[in-house]
């Protein structure tokens, strides 16, 4: 029997649609369709989903779409941009009232993204620019979460230095960051880029790190390693171990997750700064925004993700050892007051 590659992608999309929905007890001054719980159904249609961030992320989007008793479908492509989009077309025969589409190519996901607002269905893009004004963009402020890892990286080495970059073009958080990264060249010349490498082959972190072996070996003059996807800096930090390098170069990034936290905190760890926001909060605010356009309300053009900066200075004087900690000792990183209208339960209330 032939089975096309999209067939397979629908197969793997009804096997992730089938989530358990559990009515929560709602207010009664919930606005409509939100005043009778199951009532609206929600896609989140997925391009990556590998690594801590998006399981953090999806734990998110899952706690929020409960909060406000939406029965929420998962559809996910593993890094397909032909079945992402063939999946945006199966969340509008589902009947979906809205959908999420957390990351993606502009060019796969503009025409699909318009499909569904032509079919009435409410849309919010994550981490995707979809290019269409209907459809609002949550982003977790890229650049400024470059700002932050590439002002510490010039603080704790002076602005002048050899540097490695991990960069793969054409995914809208990492174009973002790439912004940031060619003004601070710009702006410090003294910042000499000496290798620019990267892919999302999976797993990326081990194939990141095949790369930068390379690059390590050929240019052992590399001080600052900026690898604003924490993903990419866990393969960057397997190659300077390995290499045996720790000591004389720093690895600065954007993200965090448990994980993270315990490759920064290791003895001697040369990835020194990450900035982020919190995944989980970001997949709520993804959930809430939508949410509002569900309701009436507008949650805004852009719905931005304020970042924190995170140092391997600050994980060991708090002893953060996972996000709990880290949510609990550094506040400003738990919580984001964004998309959050009086009558918006929140999850765990």
């Amino acid at each position: 029997m032939n089975i096309t590659r999209r067939a397979l992608g629908r197969l793997a999309a009804g096997i992730l649609a089938s989530t358990a929905f559990v009515a929560p007890a709602l207010s009664a001054e919930m606005p409509k369709p939100f005043d009778q719980p199951g009532q609206v159904k929600v896609a989140l249609v997925r391009y990556l989903s590998t690594g801590d961030f998006f399981q953090s992320y999806l734990a998110g989007v899952e706690s929020q779409a409960k909060a406000l008793g939406i029965d929420l479908r998962v559809l996910d492509s593993r890094q397909d941009a032909a079945v992402q989009a063939d999946m945006v077309d199966q969340a509008i025969a589902l009947g979906v009232n809205g959908i999420i589409i957390q990351h993606g190519l502009t060019e796969s996901m503009k025409e699909a993204a318009q499909r569904a607002v032509d079919a009435g269905i409410k849309v919010v893009a994550f981490d995707v620019n979809v290019e269409n004004d209907k459809i609002p963009q949550i982003e977790q402020s890229d650049r400024d979460l470059a700002r932050l890892a590439l002002e510490q990286a010039i603080k704790d080495n002076g602005d002048t230095f050899n540097a490695g970059y991990v960069y793969v073009a054409g995914i809208a958080p990492l174009d973002r960051r790439d912004e940031t990264w060619k003004e601070f060249k710009a702006k410090y010349p003294g910042i000499k880029e000496k290798a620019m490498f990267g892919t999302l082959d999976n797993p990326i972190a081990n194939s990141v790190a095949n790369q930068a072996r390379s690059v390590v070996t050929a240019n052992p003059d590399i001080t600052v390693m900026f690898a604003p996807y924490d993903e990419f800096a866990k393969g960057v930090k397997i190659a300077v171990d390995e290499a045996g390098m720790s000591s004389s170069m720093k690895i600065y990034s954007a993200d965090i997750s448990t994980s993270d936290i315990a490759a920064m905190r290791e003895p001697g760890s040369a990835w020194v700064a990450t900035a982020a926001t919190n995944p989980a909060v970001v997949g709520q605010v993804s959930v809430r925004a939508l949410a509002m356009m569900l309701a009436g309300e507008d949650p805004g053009k852009s719905v931005i993700v304020p970042p924190t900066l995170i140092t391997q200075k600050d994980l060991n004087d708090n002893d953060i050892k996972n996000m709990e900690d880290l949510s609990a000792k550094l506040p400003q990183f738990a919580h984001a007051p964004v998309a959050m209208p009086a009558w918006m339960p929140m999850p765990g209330k």
